[in-house]
């Protein structure tokens, strides 16, 4: 009985995450007709013309480019400068640890309605509006507390053996960093990039208020924009939800026990 409750309940659990994603598979392939019907029924038929409207009738394809190359740009700087910080913080000699580590996590503590106001004001300021380079600086700014915190816990657990050995073999502090430390840590590095890949692959608010063409403008604020004076596209909405929601399924998917070792691990030793 218990097995079975056991997974009665996975599966219950297991259709209320995968259903929306579900659902908006089904609508893409809906036809016009059968959309607003009620109650809502699988379709009679299947069409594609929605996935046809969504790359010929919008900028899409620019659109996607821009949202791959500002996550994987921010996640680059985030990793890259979340783990010297976390190596230092973690390894280091370093006076004020704890404040470092307070400051730090502050800055994902301020909801982003209220920063964005100001960051605009900067961003405008130094004529990085409608650029990637307003949405990169800004991801990384907010995903470095956790790609700081998530990296210190594997850092911290590596015996200090390792780091004094290192120095007296003449390894300077950065080539102990890369050479010993960063292989160590994989785990964790992974998963920190796959949470920092999604997160600036999702955000919107920022993207909406920083960006004004496609020149920049990313996936999330591109699928908003979709709907026209008089009607709503809702089967363009789902066609360009699945394009955009398979790539991160499929990455998941390949690399999810490196990611489930990452965010175990680093529970585990936090």
């Amino acid at each position: 009985m218990k097995k079975t409750g056991f997974y009665i309940t996975l599966f219950i659990v297991c259709i209320y995450c995968i259903g929306p994603f579900l659902w908006q598979m089904i609508s893409s392939v809906k036809p016009s007709s059968e959309l607003t019907k009620l109650p809502p029924v699988l379709p009679h038929t299947l069409t594609f013309n929605h996935y046809i409207s969504v790359f010929q009738g919008h900028p899409f394809g620019r659109i996607i480019a821009n949202s791959f190359v500002v996550s994987m740009i921010s996640t680059v700087f985030s990793l890259t400068f979340g783990s010297l910080s976390a190596f230092g913080l973690s390894k280091l000699n370093i006076k004020g640890k704890g404040l470092i580590f307070a400051f730090v996590l502050s800055i994902s503590m301020f909801p982003p309605i209220a920063t964005v106001s100001p960051l605009y004001l900067v961003i405008r300021a130094l004529g990085l509006r409608d650029t990637w380079w307003a949405l990169i600086i800004t991801y990384t700014t907010f995903t470095l507390p956790m790609s700081i915190w998530i990296l210190s816990s594997f850092f911290r657990e590596i015996p200090d053996e390792l780091y004094r050995a290192a120095k007296v073999d003449g390894c300077s502090a950065f080539q102990i960093f890369y050479k010993i430390f960063l292989p160590l840590a994989g785990p964790g590095i992974f998963a920190t990039a796959i949470l920092v890949f999604i997160f600036s692959w999702n955000e919107f608010l920022y993207a909406l208020t920083f960006t004004s063409t496609t020149a920049s403008r990313t996936i999330p604020v591109g699928i908003a924009l979709f709907p026209g004076l008089h009607e709503m596209p809702w089967g363009d909405i789902a066609a360009a939800s699945v394009v955009v929601t398979l790539p991160l399924i499929i990455l998941v998917l390949i690399f999810q026990r490196r990611i489930i070792e990452g965010l175990a691990a680093g529970a585990i030793k936090g």
